[in-house]
């Protein structure tokens, strides 16, 4: 089994980017939450479950890069 190092540390790289998003979007969404009379709660919400899904969509692609990376066949 031969890792592309390149491949890897991009798919590392979409992981880190996955898990600030994780903490990101939660914690927007329990301040919004916390606050349903405020002007600025739909914005804020549709911002907060948009963060969430980009923290799925992202962590996705970094775990199929990340398995790319170790188990694709080069080309030659």
């Amino acid at each position: 089994m031969n890792t592309d190092k390149e491949i890897l540390s991009k798919g590392l790289k979409y992981m880190a980017i996955a898990l600030v998003l994780m903490f990101i979007g939660p914690t927007l969404l329990d301040i919004v939450f916390g606050d349903q009379e405020s002007t600025t709660y739909f914005p804020l919400l549709i911002i907060a479950i948009l963060i969430c899904i980009a923290a799925i969509v992202v962590a996705f692609k970094g775990i199929n890069t990340i398995m790319n990376s170790m188990f694709k066949k080069k080309k030659n």
